[in-house]
């Protein structure tokens, strides 16, 4: 599933976030310099209507300008308009010739909703709450498929069939992967 979607690349209209995924329960440091956090890039490619086509939620070191950069031109195609929260490190998507519209969010008493960041907003918090719903533990290392089962099942909703028979095929022309490799972080292999 991670394979098929990280050979897709999103164009038009892209809203991206920062987001994590895990970190402590009970007694840890609070946002983002929690511990045990693991920071991934949501992006949701919308069509000229505002509707969301695909998804990609990748795993990244952290949110660096140099991290962004990589990450753009391996996900978005030049050329694509790209919507952003004001991090700054969004603006190294310019390195992979896109166009770059921050926008600050308020927060606080006069936080409002954002249009702009409707779709990827909601996807954010649809797949933690989903991840959170379905398993007893996240590891960290295994994040990234995580991420990858729930873009494959977005990027195919309309086309169940199609979904099923990529299954096959992956699951076809896949050797065995002994256990003890398996179980190994996703950047290993």
């Amino acid at each position: 599933m991670k394979l098929c979607d990280d050979s897709q690349a999103l164009s038009n209209l892209v809203q991206i976030d920062d987001a994590y995924l895990g970190g402590k329960r009970k007694g840890g440091k609070r946002g983002r310099g929690a511990e045990g956090k693991t920071p991934f890039v949501a992006a949701i490619m919308t069509n000229d209507k505002g509707h969301p086509v695909s998804m990609i939620f990748s795993v990244v070191g952290g949110f660096h300008k140099s991290d962004i950069s990589n990450w753009a031109k391996k996900h978005i195609y030049p050329g694509t308009a790209v919507v952003s929260d004001g991090l700054s490190c969004f603006a190294a998507v310019k390195d992979a010739d896109c166009s770059h519209y921050p926008i600050i969010k308020s927060h606080g008493p006069t936080n409002k909703e954002y249009s702009e960041f409707k779709w990827v907003d909601t996807m954010i918090g649809n797949v933690k709450n989903s991840i959170r719903g379905t398993y007893h533990a996240v590891s960290e290392k295994h994040v990234p498929r995580y991420l990858a089962e729930f873009c494959f099942r977005f990027n195919r909703r309309f086309e169940l069939g199609k979904m099923i028979k990529q299954l096959a095929q992956a699951a076809v022309n896949t050797l065995p992967i002994p256990q003890r490799i398996l179980k190994l972080p996703e950047l290993w292999w």
